[in-house]
């Protein structure tokens, strides 16, 4: 009896073990491109999003009332209208971003929203920005 249980024990480990060494290194070869496709991915994203802080600046001295003047609605829908510019221009490659263009309707919302508070207040501030925006 004991020599029938250690050669059933014996068979599945041997094979076991060579099975485990074989498909060891098939494993890691397949997890190693998706990683670095991962961080590429990663890098353009965050290459591409952030807007640079001259391009910020410069928005905010055009369409602010003074260098400091972030918070205006004009000035809002300024940097609105830049990230909107580029998630656009990133959506008419990247067609399949799904998450992305939410981001975009967001956007387009708040900056909807902006404009209808503007054009209630101060109509003639409202009908500048919009041609120099060339929106709507």
């Amino acid at each position: 009896m004991e020599e029938t249980n250690k050669e059933a024990f014996e068979v599945p480990l041997t094979t076991k073990g060579a099975a485990a060494k074989k498909a060891a290194p098939a494993k890691e070869a397949k997890k190693a491109p998706v990683k670095k496709e991962a961080t590429k991915k990663v890098a353009k994203v965050e290459a591409k999003d952030n807007l640079s802080q001259m391009s910020t600046e410069d928005i905010v001295r055009e369409f602010g009332k003074s260098e400091k003047d972030t918070g205006s609605a004009s000035v809002q829908i300024a940097l609105l209208t830049a990230r909107i510019n580029h998630l656009t221009e990133h959506l008419q490659t990247h067609k399949q971003d799904k998450h992305s263009r939410r981001g975009l309707m967001k956007l387009v919302g708040q900056r909807k929203g902006l404009l209808n508070y503007l054009e209630k207040s101060n109509l003639e501030e409202y009908r500048e920005l919009k041609n120099k925006l060339g929106i709507r």
